[in-house]
Formats: structure tokens, C-alpha cells, sequence
């Protein structure tokens, strides 16, 4: 299933969401812009379990549970994490605010590489992608905006339809199809999809929602 877009249209500029995917882009421009040396950028920045457990200073350690989320593996995996940003970050910024969206997403992208630690703790394949913390993004919106329409495309049999599913529907299947893949991908430390840094970014979304949402009359119904 491929989100077109969604039924709520933002009452501010997204300028975060935007900034987000500027960022994200220029620095994916910089990666293919090193050719031969692209690898070795990748294993300096981007996160690799195994290496939190390395003799190195603490800072090259850690450092990359941040950098890893800027960082991409190829043009459809840019594409694709950037147009679910675009698509349902736009109205978790609206609600949360400039400031508290930029952190409740570098959060929740914290959140998603821990996950992937956890659960991957001897790989030495280094995880890249903005995945995890869109991923929090999702969890976000699920609790926000439940019955939210996302217009979808659909195969059915050979064919594509475009329909209109409830947010809570689409995130949810979303969400089971990440944990399905994750559990099969248990003990598996090859090269893959993070699944397991989706499932923890949309869940430290859930869970994180609540710190940064300060509203007392309650999380938006749509």
C-alpha cells in the first residue's frame, strides 16, 4: 500500500517537516557525491550495534545513534521515507509545535536505534535511514488523528486502485507488518530492513506523544 495523501490539511507552514526533508536530501547528495568513499562514510556515521561494545571514545560510539538517521541507502529508500514524512509529519508539527516536533522526532529516532541495538546487538551491518524516527512520527499520528482518511494505492489482483482507508487502519496493518517481518528477522545480523527500529520508533511515538503534547484539553479527534 502507497499513501498518496491525507484528509487534514496543516493551518501552519510545516517548516520543520520541510527542513527535515532538505536535510535529509542534501546529505544523501553528499553521500553520492564521495563514490569510492561512500562505504567508509557509512560505517563512520551510520549505526552499528556491535561497535557500541568497540574501544573507542565514547562520543565516535554514540555519536552515531544521531547521524545514522540523516543518512540513506539509495534513491527509493530517500524517496520513500521522505514522502511518509511529508505525508503525516506535516500535521503531528502542526499540533506538537515547531520546537517540540524537531525534538519528539530526533527522540523517537534515538528511540528506533536503541530498538535496533537491543534487538540486533552483534550485527555488524550499520543501520542507516530516517525510518525509526518517521516510524515515531506514525505512532503519533495513529493516537492524534484515528480516524483520519489517507487516500491509498491498492493492488488488487493485477490491478491498482486508489481508496480512502481510516488512519488508524493503514497504520495498523503498517504496524503488524513491521512486527511480523521483525519477529521473523529475529537472530538474522545480515544486511536487511530495520524493522525492529520501526517497531520501537512508532511505539517511543506512542509513548513520547504525551510528553511533548501540551494541550490539557486533549490530543486532536479527526
Amino acid at each position: 500500500m502507497i499513501p498518496l495523501r491525507d484528509n487534514i490539511a496543516h493551518r501552519r507552514f510545516p517548516v520543520v517537516t520541510v527542513s527535515l526533508i532538505i536535510v535529509n536530501t542534501l546529505v544523501f547528495l553528499h553521500e553520492v557525491s564521495l563514490g569510492r568513499y561512500i562505504q567508509d562514510f557509512i560505517y563512520l556515521y551510520g549505526f552499528t550495534p556491535k561497535y557500541v561494545f568497540s574501544q573507542a571514545p565514547i562520543m565516535p560510539k554514540f555519536m552515531p545513534f544521531f547521524t545514522s538517521m540523516f543518512l540513506h541507502a539509495g534513491w527509493l529508500h530517500l524517496i520513500g521515507n521522505m514522502w511518509f514524512l511529508w505525508i503525516f509529519a506535516d500535521n503531528v508539527e502542526d499540533v506538537l509545535g515547531h520546537f517540540n516536533f524537531l525534538i519528539f522526532y530526533i527522540a523517537c529516532g534515538l528511540a528506533a536505534s536503541f530498538a535496533h541495538f537491543i534487538m540486533n546487538i552483534n550485527s555488524v551491518v550499520p543501520a542507516v535511514g530516517a525510518s525509526g524516527a518517521i516510524a515515531g512520527i506514525l505512532g503519533a499520528y495513529i493516537v492524534m488523528f484515528p480516524r483520519a482518511r489517507v487516500l491509498t494505492l491498492v493492488p488488487v489482483f493485477i490491478f491498482l486502485e486508489v481508496i480512502e482507508i481510516p488512519a488508524f487502519v493503514f497504520l495498523g496493518i503498517w504496524f503488524i507488518y513491521q512486527f511480523f517481518l521483525g519477529m521473523m528477522s529475529v537472530g538474522s545480523y545480515g544486511a536487511g530492513v530495520a524493522f525492529w527500529a520501526h517497531i520501537g520508533g512508532f511505539i517511543a511515538g506512542i509513548l513520547f506523544l504525551r510528553l511533548f503534547f501540551t494541550n490539557r484539553s486533549g490530543y486532536p479527534r479527526i
